[in-house]
């Protein structure tokens, strides 16, 4: 049985982004790029290393914000991640093209295919339900009207632990 985040569009769209991206890192180790120093070896490695990473992140963050009861601040912070490592992705691909890598319409596809991500990222984005938080006390990812200095109207209710043992 699957898991209800597999079957949500932007996950399938990020399965299909990591598919791309090993794709054109496979590509890319293939070729005879020719290289002046060692040090532009090691560059185009990194980079590709790097493209990997952020192509696994994406559908794992997505995973990990799509629970229900996932409080916002959570959903927010993975969305964050999922947004670096989605731009990092088009950053990644002009790094290959700098290094010399020819076949540069797969590095057309995969724009494309992160634009087209975009927009079904920004419309899950809006599904957040914003009620349900904790005050993030970093101020980066409250809802609207809710500021990280706020009184927590949690605080207000009485509480004895000993009340839970009788």
């Amino acid at each position: 049985m699957k898991e209800k985040w597999e079957t949500l569009p932007i996950f399938k769209k990020a399965m299909a982004i990591q598919k791309l991206v090993n794709y054109i890192v496979e590509s890319v180790e293939k070729t005879d790029i020719a290289f002046e120093h060692d040090i532009e070896v090691e560059m185009l490695k990194s980079n590709l290393n790097d493209m990997r990473k952020n192509a696994i992140r994406i559908p794992a963050k997505i995973a990990g914000a799509s629970g229900s009861d996932t409080l916002y601040a959570i959903k927010m912070e993975n969305a964050s991640i999922i947004r670096t490592c989605a731009r990092a992705l088009i950053t990644d691909a002009r790094g290959i093209e700098m290094h010399g890598f020819k076949d540069t319409e797969y590095l057309d596809v995969l724009r494309k295919e992160i634009d087209a991500f975009r927009i079904i990222f920004a419309e899950w984005v809006k599904s957040f339900d914003y009620w349900n938080y904790s005050i993030d006390r970093w101020g980066l990812f409250n809802p609207p009207g809710v500021n990280y200095d706020d009184k927590d109207p949690d605080d207000d209710i009485p509480f004895n632990s000993n009340d839970c043992f009788e």
